[in-house]
């Protein structure tokens, strides 16, 4: 890797355990369920969980916690594991939970034969209702106290298919008055007679996630099972499962805050619904902070890392703002990509003075600061195109760009003065008279006099036409305001302009990066980019006030 993760209370829990002997290797693992695709929530998780095995030459493994075929799909499962690859990941082992579901059985027959479980009739309200809350204990399920034999037949029969979902379920038998609900008898397996996408129809009995999680970490002797805050609460039912199951292994659960940012949507069951109800063009779509939406809108798998480190591992739950992790693509992006120029909303500027018919090269650089990159020539003739918002008929004070009787510089080309305005009947702008100074040619050393303004443009002859594609936060404010979810959509948050880039872009390449100038740092979109079409994402502005550390 390279950069190593900085301290944190988990990696000292490591290495405690390592200088004391309680363990001889490192083995971590993370775990999706593969109900939707992962989001830069998920990338913390990843990152954490993989650096730090990788540090102490550990292992990691990649487990799909497959246990629920209602909402699991095997696309999903293929695009997390595209996802894990592309943020520079390889995983020691790829298991599934399912491949497990004989063993969990026969721990769940364990756990009767000792009189820790039971088949309860109760219907799912039932069960809510009877357990109690913060303040009032449970009240037990009258077949709390059948007999071993009997749960043992009817739990055989659940498995048979023999009753209906939501029939029975298999409940652990601790204690019903327990302080922690997740104590209270909790489900450890439900009826569904749903098609698997791994093991297709032969179960029909699934195991619930805080009974299978434990044994699954048991049986593939993980060290150190890192979960998100919100399973602190679950960490004495975990710890039971393991004990009352007589797993081998013991893994340590250890709990860190979730990721959560401004203006962003970190609940795959709410991007599912942006999906399903087209709010957005898919999971990849570039406003979603899903790895695939990343990963199209322009991000690189190693500024998602950098973010990833630098907001670290904490106990206490906080909300980072976004444009941090806008400040790490931009110090990514800004010495690997060539600056090119675009022009988003054309203006034509005619060159009266300039030869009709001529086209000269001129040359530029690709990166004033990586020479590296080398250079690139451009077109320049008698008709341009620059940006609508660079011309101004009657500006205000401090105005440097192009107006009537004002002289500006053409980057990388001459210096031209705006003679004439030609409007349409209406008064509309259509195109604007100039004349250059061919003595003030960039790179010629003139410096007899001075403007105040450069202007950005393409040559009109051999401008590629692209369409840009301009992004703002998908969500007005963050999923835990008290406002309903979907009142919090930005209607702006796209904007799709016409427009010309310079000719050296016209065979860019899905994934390919540049930035323009004064625009910000754009991708081709690997979606709607055709050999015909380009297509680019703004990935983000060129310049924020945001600094880290403040």
């Amino acid at each position: 890797m390279d950069i190593k993760t900085s301290s944190n209370f988990i990696k000292n829990i490591v290495i405690e355990d390592l200088h004391t002997g309680k363990r001889k290797e490192i083995i971590t693992r993370f775990p999706p369920e593969p109900n939707g695709y992962l989001h830069i929530g998920h990338a913390k998780s990843i990152v954490l969980n993989f650096e730090l095995a990788d540090e102490f030459k550990g292992k990691t493994n990649l487990r799909f916690d497959d246990t629920n075929p209602v909402k699991e799909d095997t696309e999903y499962v293929e695009s997390i594991e595209e996802d894990v690859k592309w943020l520079g990941f390889n995983w020691e082992n790829l298991y599934f939970a399912s491949d497990y579901f004989e063993e969990m059985y026969q721990r769940a027959v364990l756990l009767i034969k000792k009189g820790k479980a039971y088949v309860c009739d109760l219907s799912p309200e039932e069960i809510k209702q009877m357990r109690g809350n913060l303040t009032e204990p449970g009240k037990e399920s009258p077949f709390r106290n059948r007999s071993a034999e009997e749960n043992l037949d009817l739990f055989e029969k659940m498995r048979r298919g023999e009753f209906g979902d939501g029939q029975k379920v298999l409940r652990a038998k601790i204690d019903m008055s327990s302080p922690n609900i997740n104590m209270r008898d909790p489900i450890i397996y439900r009826i569904a007679h749903a098609t698997h996408h791994n093991t297709g129809d032969k179960w029909c009995i699934y195991p619930m996630y805080d009974y299978a999680h434990p044994i699954e970490d048991a049986i593939e002797d993980i060290t150190h099972s890192i979960c998100t805050l919100e399973f602190e609460d679950h960490r004495p039912l975990y710890d039971w499962v393991i004990r009352e199951c007589e797993m081998e292994s013991q893994p340590q659960q250890i709990e860190f805050a979730r990721l959560n940012m401004t203006n962003t949507v970190m609940s795959k069951r709410k991007l599912k619904l942006l999906v399903d109800e087209k709010i957005v063009d898919g999971w990849d779509d570039p406003r979603m902070p899903t790895i695939a939406g990343l990963r199209r809108r322009g991000y690189t798998p190693s500024a998602i890392r950098n973010f990833c480190r630098e907001i670290g591992v904490a106990k206490n739950n906080s909300t980072v703002d976004i444009q941090m992790l806008e400040y790490f693509i931009r110090e990514d992006l800004k010495p690997s990509t060539s600056n090119v120029m675009g022009v988003l909303r054309p203006l034509k500027v005619v060159i009266t003075n300039y030869p009709e018919g001529q086209t000269e090269m001129l040359d530029a650089e690709n990166n004033a600061e990586n020479a590296d990159l080398g250079s690139r020539q451009l077109p320049f003739s008698r008709e341009l195109y620059i940006e609508q918002e660079d011309f101004m008929e009657n500006p205000p004070n401090k105005y440097f760009r192009l107006f009537p009787g004002n002289e500006v510089r053409l980057k990388f080309a001459y210096f031209i003065k705006c003679n004439e305005v030609i409007k349409d009947a209406a008064g509309n702008v259509l195109e604007i008279h100039c004349t250059y100074d061919q003595e003030t040619k960039s790179g010629s050393g003139f410096n007899a006099r001075k403007v105040k303004g450069t202007l950005h443009w393409v040559d009109a002859k051999h401008a590629v036409p692209a369409e840009f594609r301009l992004y703002e936060p998908l969500m007005l404010e963050d999923e835990r305001s008290d406002t309903n979810f979907l009142d919090q959509i930005n209607s702006n948050s796209i904007e799709i302009i016409q427009g010309y880039v310079e000719p050296a872009l016209k065979g860019a390449k899905p994934q390919d990066k540049f930035q323009f100038m004064r625009h910000g740092y754009f991708n081709v979109d690997s979606k709607n980019t055709t050999e015909n079409k380009l297509v680019f994402n703004r990935i983000v502005s060129l310049k924020s006030s945001f600094e880290i550390g403040k």
